[in-house]
């Protein structure tokens, strides 16, 4: 630990990558353990395009309740601390960027400044239609949905009409929303991981926190950098198929 101490003291860039293990904390579910199903559905299965074009009435009735459990809660001490961190550093006239794997916006409550969403976030909708993105962090998202969402595996599915979803509101439109998440089988947004891979490039210290780098290509970016020879360190609760990588 003092070895880190000693690195962390000198570094300039810093970029701080996390997973779901950091919105855990507060309580977020995640895709995993015990939150991988919902009803009876895997929660994986539900997060792709091909099921909201078959069943947008359920895929938004999953992402209704993960809307809400998230929009409820609190940031948790990992999140205070990197705020924390970032705040303090940018006195020192250096520097830390998130790059996070989480849809929430806990981050942002907790006071973080420079964060890249790699998967998008659940606060936002964007327009299968026209594409408009907004803010939308209304509860519930739509009249039709209220009361909705519950996970229990013997709750019968809403089966709500496809126009008493939520609805684009930029004039003319009116086109189906969509959450603005990436979905498996969806690429990320080039925008954003050009903007990540520049950061990777130059951080002169990366410290991976609360994932369980599974999931490509974030699961790589801590590799990347360690490949430059650049210090990585990890922080979680259990050994990761990418840990041997830090050492």
């Amino acid at each position: 630990m003092s070895e880190f101490r000693q690195i962390f003291s000198k570094a300039k860039h810093i970029a701080i990558i996390t997973g779901a293990g950091v919105s855990a904390e507060s309580g977020v579910p995640t895709f995993r353990g015990e939150n991988e199903k919902w009803r009876k559905w895997q929660s994986q299965d539900l997060a792709t395009p091909e099921a909201f074009s078959r069943t947008p009435s359920r895929v938004w009735e999953f992402y209704h309740y993960r809307r809400e459990a998230a929009l409820n809660k609190k940031p948790s001490p990992v999140h205070l601390a990197i705020a924390e961190c970032e705040a303090r550093l940018r006195k020192q006239g250096r520097s830390v960027v998130v790059i996070t794997q989480c849809i929430d916006d806990l981050l942002h409550q907790a006071g973080c400044k420079h964060v890249l969403r790699i998967h998008g976030s659940l606060a936002e909708t964007r327009c299968v239609s026209c594409g408009h993105v907004t803010v939308n962090k209304k509860s519930p998202i739509c009249s039709a949905l209220k009361g909705k969402g519950s996970p229990a595996p013997d709750v019968d599915d809403a089966q709500i009409p496809v126009d008493k979803l939520p609805r684009c509101k930029e004039s003319d439109c009116r086109g189906l929303l969509r959450p603005n998440v990436v979905f498996f089988g969806e690429t990320l947004d080039s925008h954003i991981l050009t903007k990540v891979e520049k950061e990777l490039e130059t951080c002169d210290l990366c410290l991976v926190v609360g994932t369980s780098s599974i999931v490509y290509p974030a699961a790589m970016f801590g590799p990347r950098v360690a490949s430059r020879g650049v210090p990585v360190a990890e922080f979680n609760t259990q050994v990761t198929p990418k840990t041997e990588y830090f050492k």
